[in-house]
Formats: C-alpha cells, structure tokens, sequence
C-alpha cells in the first residue's frame, strides 16, 4: 500500500512495498524485483529460464497476471477482513460474490491457457511464473474462501509447488496471510482508519 514517510520515498519513487534497496540502487514492483534479484545472484536456469522462448512464457503469465489473477484474488481478503476492520462495517456478501465470479473466470483460463497438463506453468519445473500465481491465490485460502477445493487440477499443481518450495518454507511464507484473520481482533489507530478506509474502498470500484 502506499506509504507517505520520508524513508519510504527514499527506497521507492512511487513510495509503495514491495521496494528493494540494494546498496544505493532502489526498485518498485514485485515483479522487476523478483526479476533483478533472479539476475543478480544467477538463480537455478528454470526459475527464469535463459531459453529465450521458455522466459517469453513466464513474462507471458506474469503480464496476463496482474489483470486477471491479481485484479481478483486479493479483493477477498480486503472484503472479508480488511474494509471491515477499517471502516468498522462489514461489506454486502453480493460484493464478495461479484469477486468470486470474476475470479472463477480468471482461474478457468489459468488452468485452461497457462497449467493445460503440465505439471507448472511453463513445464516440468517451477519458474516465477508459479511463485506469482501461487501468492496471491493463497490471500482467498487466508479468508477461508478454499478455491482449490473443488479444483483437482488446481489443487494438484498447489501440491506440486509446495514441495517444490519445500513445505516449512511454503508455510512460512504465507504465515501472515494463512493468519490475516487474526487482523480482526487488534485495535486500529482511529486517524489510521480515516485516512485508509477510503482507498481500500476505492480499490473495490
């Protein structure tokens, strides 16, 4: 979210996590990140593979993403549990279930156009492409919308990507968002609420 301390704008011009500071260089957006860090320290060829095709598929996903799979998946979480912790009023379930139907249809075409019948999204190992999806898939998990419940093949590559990552740190990583609704029982600083229940609102237009 966005962020207005001095320090924040040091670390990113558009003053907004996830940003990277790296000795005197700085970026914004998970996605650059994740791609200068995977350049950076030579990672494994298949998390951003060197064969100029099988990379053109994971920027493939990763541009198809933020519209469908990122426009979706996290409204659940700001529906069941953030708005309402901000704004004090629980939102129309009519509301969560125009989201749910938008995310139904992006994880349709997922399972259809990206994961076919293969075991990730670009082939047999896991690339980016999978840690991007599988991140924002789990914020509906966290709220206890279970989209892979009635989704085998979905759940199957889940399966896959967490032994892949290795199941401890699967779940440590999503350890805040398997938690996030703990986030209704803490106490919100009252001029915090004012100033963020309008944007959360306005993510939700």
């Amino acid at each position: 979210g966005p962020s207005n301390s001095e320090g924040a704008g040091k670390v990113s011009l558009l003053k907004k996590v996830p940003a990277l500071k790296d000795g005197d260089f700085t970026l914004a957006e998970c996605t650059a990140i994740l791609l200068y860090l995977s350049r950076k320290y030579n990672t494994p060829d298949h998390w951003y593979p060197s064969d100029i095709q099988q990379r053109a598929r994971v920027d493939e996903y990763l541009s198809w993403h933020h519209a469908n799979i990122r426009a979706n998946a996290p409204k659940t979480m700001w529906i069941k549990v953030l708005i309402p912790l901000f704004t004090g009023q629980p939102l129309p379930s009519e509301k969560l279930q125009e989201v749910m139907e938008g995310l139904s249809t992006s994880l349709k075409q997922f399972e259809e156009r990206f994961l076919q019948d293969k075991a990730f999204i670009i082939g047999n190992e896991i690339s980016l492409a999978d840690l991007v999806a599988i991140v924002e898939l789990m914020q509906p998990v966290g709220v206890g919308c279970d989209i892979f419940e009635d989704r085998p093949r979905l759940r199957e590559w889940r399966r896959r990507v967490e032994d892949a990552v290795g199941k401890e740190l699967f779940f440590q990583a999503h350890e805040m968002i398997l938690n996030i609704k703990e986030l209704s029982n803490i106490q919100i600083d009252p001029q915090l609420k004012e100033q963020l229940a309008p944007v959360l609102m306005k993510m939700l237009k």
